[in-house]
């Protein structure tokens, strides 16, 4: 089977898009904090944007993303220490770290 990077690409910028629909433009660390519902989504979609980062290292090493590691490590984390998952930390990465990604995953799709 051969790879596409480009899928890759499109998942995590898919999962981006999808966390910026679910906060919409009012963005409410307090209204996040207390729907179960949109944590867990947000949780989600950093967990395909962590697996596919994980699917580029793998498959595309000469791909390089910010923070690859980080990232990766993260959705590690979101899955495997579910018990331990800060909301303030997974807001903060939301809000500040998702809209930095997006814009170098849309010049990396640009690209290929």
């Amino acid at each position: 089977m051969k790879r596409d990077i480009r899928k890759y690409l499109f998942d995590i910028k898919t999962s981006i898009d999808s966390v910026n629909d679910y906060l919409g433009d009012k963005r409410d660390f307090f209204v996040y904090q207390d729907s179960k519902i949109l944590r867990r989504a947000i949780e989600r979609e950093i967990e395909i944007i962590g697996e596919a980062v994980n699917q580029i290292l793998k498959y595309f090493p000469e791909i390089k993303i910010e923070n690859a590691r980080q990232i990766v490590d993260t959705r590690n984390w979101v899955i495997h220490g579910y018990d331990k998952v800060d909301d303030v930390i997974i807001w903060g990465i939301a809000t500040n770290h998702l809209p930095k990604l997006k814009s170098e995953i849309e010049a990396l799709l640009k690209q290929y």
